[in-house]
């Protein structure tokens, strides 16, 4: 079997010298304490969210605070403990799991998938367990949950992890992948002879002291959990929504956990926790950016189960997830230890998140990635129009089209369509039909033998162009 290159680190950042921040005083964490207690609260309020938690570590220290309810309909208050489905953060906690594997020599990540999967030996996609772990194995993104939602988890790979269903050549690009995760899932099952969730409690989830929580599980006892919710800014009404991810995809997204939760896996990542979760050279391995592996606008790199974000001289790792009306992220800075923890229970979280990482900086000392910004006038119409056509990954159909007056479109599976931006380097931000706001969304690529617009990357989500247009 031919072996992928190794992955290399950022050019320049190939040793990160580990600073940590001094501890502040007992009047100093006091204050701080108050004054990220009144930003949540006020940015909570600003975004409709009905409850938030942030937990920080940093200088030696975890400071956690919380606000709100965890349910509009009982008005139960947000505390420390309350588990937060964190959607696909869950899948960093998979991969750490399946790293674990490898550091007890279970597994290699240079494995083909097949080998450990016995639904993909046959009909499976030649793809390695390093490449599923980083959205590189060109695997689509999957169905939507309601349409998987009785079939089993070898069913689901049968079905949507095909050599057929392929979106790109393993190892040649990202595409963020739920698929892939399944796939991750099922190879911990097979190779631990547990279910993923018994698994993921005994194998990582206990040692980090972490009490277990899922979607579509009973929660735990005597573990509040929080309910997701949908904010209307026009009417200012605040509805709970029901969870739907699918049985099969729980390796993808089922994780219930609370900021300092998310905190804990951080710290264990650089080997601030239960000694070997996980060793340091996998850990290591896991924030290294693959090759090649391009996410677009949801990080500068990805790695192993992580996303990559530069901030000046260093680059942090983490997760963001979304589940049904819920949003959490979780990043971590090897460079001086600091780590930050964060989950809402409203899909406006997001937003609360991005203004709250503008202001963590200069609260905590230690600055932040940012979120990506909409970028600057849109490209002229002769480079738009290669653009146009119909995309597909898996069973998902982006149709990019032109109006009257050069501006693109954008519709999934026949909704109705939103304008979309395109830039002179082929990035493209969508537009909110309501607001008109700008979000950066992701970017059309050249096939680089014929220079001819062949894919779209939409929230990572990598489309290849069909020829039946």
């Amino acid at each position: 079997m031919t072996r992928p290159p190794s992955p290399v680190p950022f050019p320049g950042k190939e040793c990160t010298v580990f600073r940590p921040t001094p501890a502040p005083s007992a009047e100093e964490r006091s204050k701080l304490r108050r004054v990220l207690e009144d930003r949540l609260t006020a940015l909570a309020r600003h975004h409709q969210v009905p409850g938030a938690q942030l937990a920080v570590h940093s200088g030696g220290m975890t400071f956690a605070v919380e606000t709100g309810v965890l349910d509009v309909g009982t008005g139960e208050p947000f505390t420390a403990d309350t588990a937060v489905p964190i959607g696909s953060v869950t899948k960093a906690y998979t991969a750490t799991v399946v790293m674990l594997l490898v550091a007890d020599g279970d597994v290699e990540l240079d494995d083909r998938l097949g080998d450990h999967v016995p639904e993909l030996r046959r009909a499976g996609p030649p793809c390695t367990v390093r490449q599923v772990l980083s959205h590189t194995a060109g695997l689509p993104s999957g169905p939507d949950s309601d349409q998987v939602a009785s079939v089993t988890a070898a069913r689901y790979l049968l079905d949507h992890c095909t050599d057929r269903t392929l979106v790109m050549p393993p190892g040649t690009d990202f595409s963020y992948s739920n698929a892939g995760y399944v796939a991750a899932g099922r190879l911990i099952e097979t190779v631990t002879g547990m279910s993923w969730q018994e698994a993921m409690r005994s194998v990582l989830l206990d040692p980090l002291g972490t009490v277990p929580s899922f979607i579509g599980t009973a929660a735990a006892p005597h573990r509040p959990t929080a309910r997701g919710h949908s904010a209307n800014k026009a009417t200012g009404r605040t509805r709970p929504v029901r969870q739907n991810l699918a049985p099969a995809e729980a390796a993808a997204g089922a994780l219930r956990v609370s900021a300092l939760d998310l905190v804990a896996l951080g710290r264990a990542h650089l080997g601030d926790g239960p000694a070997g979760l996980p060793p340091r050279e996998l850990a290591e391995e896991m924030r290294r950016p693959v090759p090649g592996g391009d996410p677009g606008v949801l990080a500068d790199g990805w790695g192993l189960g992580w996303a990559l974000f530069h901030r000046g001289d260093t680059v942090w790792f983490g997760h963001d997830g979304n589940a049904q009306g819920t949003s959490c992220s979780l990043r971590a800075d090897p460079a001086t230890g600091t780590v930050v923890g964060f989950t809402a229970n409203a899909g406006s979280g997001t937003e609360l998140w991005n203004e709250l990482t503008d202001v963590l900086g200069e609260i905590t000392g230690v600055p932040m990635p940012a979120a990506p910004a909409p970028r600057g006038p849109a490209a002229p119409m002769a480079a738009t129009s290669q653009c146009t056509g119909i995309y597909l990954n898996g069973d998902i159909e982006y149709q990019v089209t032109m109006g009257d007056g050069g501006g693109l479109a954008l519709s999934v599976d026949g909704d109705p369509s939103a304008p979309l931006v395109c830039h002179e380097d082929l990035t493209c931000d969508l537009v909110d039909p309501s607001s008109g706001r700008r979000i950066p969304g992701g970017r059309f690529v050249r096939d680089p033998r014929t220079g001819a617009v062949d894919r779209i990357q939409l929230s990572g989500r990598m489309a290849r162009k069909s020829a039946l247009v």
